[in-house]
């Protein structure tokens, strides 16, 4: 199983693959310039525009055009980047501190983490978007990571980078409120970081583990199940996608390669695509009218 390359950009950080159903393309984003990307899957067509700041995922919305986790909060914008607009600030007073990895829930609710830019411990929450108020749900992160969602939505997966490990969480399709905090799948520095990750059909996770050059498959027990690696070493996250979703795109960092690495791992930043054999399940699309809560549960332990 050879990944082949489909965009052919050094991203500093790329990162938030997020396939549109509706229109046929992938997006994902390039953190540290801001940028946006847009791969037409028909004619593998590739676009960018900058949103003059730091964005984590670029994800589409059922109303149209995208929503954006940012530096200053969630954004919105056109699927061209024209007539953009602050929804809803997420700790915009602390320049410390940027949105990172989002995913919205079966039902369209927007979920989104923080860390901040020196990776301070304990600095980061993961929030639910409540309509137009961010909801502190799991504060005392370090980097707020990888979401996903069971296929029957009963249960939520969460990644805080910084603990090598993949939680599950009770979850509530109805309410959105997630419970019973636990680990699923523990790391260590020597296996590589978990960064995003996706969800198949059978209820596989697909796990992108930054520095390890590999994105790995968990199934419903938490066992390992496949490994696909890649000829760069910072893989960080994933999202299935094309007309049948058995397609899987990865996308990779550059992030403080030096010249020696780059030159041993010349497609550092690409994003590629590989077909495991499984159906993934598809990217949940912002519904703002379904973005409405109110109270929060606790999660357990951190």
């Amino acid at each position: 199983m050879i990944p082949e390359v489909v965009a052919d950009v050094r991203a500093d950080v790329g990162e938030g693959p997020a396939w549109s159903s509706r229109e046929g393309c992938l997006y994902f984003v390039d953190v540290s310039p801001g940028a946006v990307y847009r791969l037409d899957a028909a004619d593998g067509r590739l676009t960018r525009f900058h949103i003059g700041q730091e964005v984590g995922a670029a994800i589409p919305s059922a109303e149209g055009g995208l929503v954006l986790a940012a530096r200053d909060g969630i954004l919105t914008c056109d699927s061209d980047g024209s007539h953009l607009a602050v929804y809803v600030p997420v700790e915009s007073d602390d320049t410390s501190i940027r949105m990172n990895d989002a995913k919205c829930d079966p039902a369209g609710r927007l979920w989104a983490g923080t860390m901040a830019f020196d990776f301070r411990a304990g600095a980061a929450s993961l929030y639910r978007l409540d309509g137009r108020v961010a909801t502190n749900v799991i504060p005392d992160c370090t980097i707020a990571n990888g979401l996903g969602w069971s296929p029957d939505g009963k249960r939520m997966y969460f990644i805080d980078s910084s603990n090598y490990r993949v939680d599950v969480l009770d979850y509530g399709p109805e309410t959105g409120i997630p419970i019973n905090r636990r680990p699923f799948v523990t790391g260590s520095p020597d296996t590589g970081m978990p960064d995003g990750l996706a969800v198949d059909a059978e209820g596989g996770l697909w796990v992108a583990f930054f520095g390890s050059g590999e994105v790995r498959r968990f199934d419903a027990t938490g066992a390992l199940s496949q490994v696909i690696s890649f000829p760069v070493a910072q893989v960080t996250s994933c999202c299935f996608g094309g007309p049948d979703l058995t397609d899987l795109y990865v996308t990779s960092a550059a992030y403080q390669l030096g010249a020696a690495a780059l030159r041993d791992q010349p497609l550092a930043g690409a994003t590629f695509v590989v077909r495991p054999g499984v159906v993934g399940l598809p990217t949940n699309e912002f519904r703002p009218s379904n973005s409405r809560h109110s109270r929060t549960a606790e999660t357990g332990p951190r």
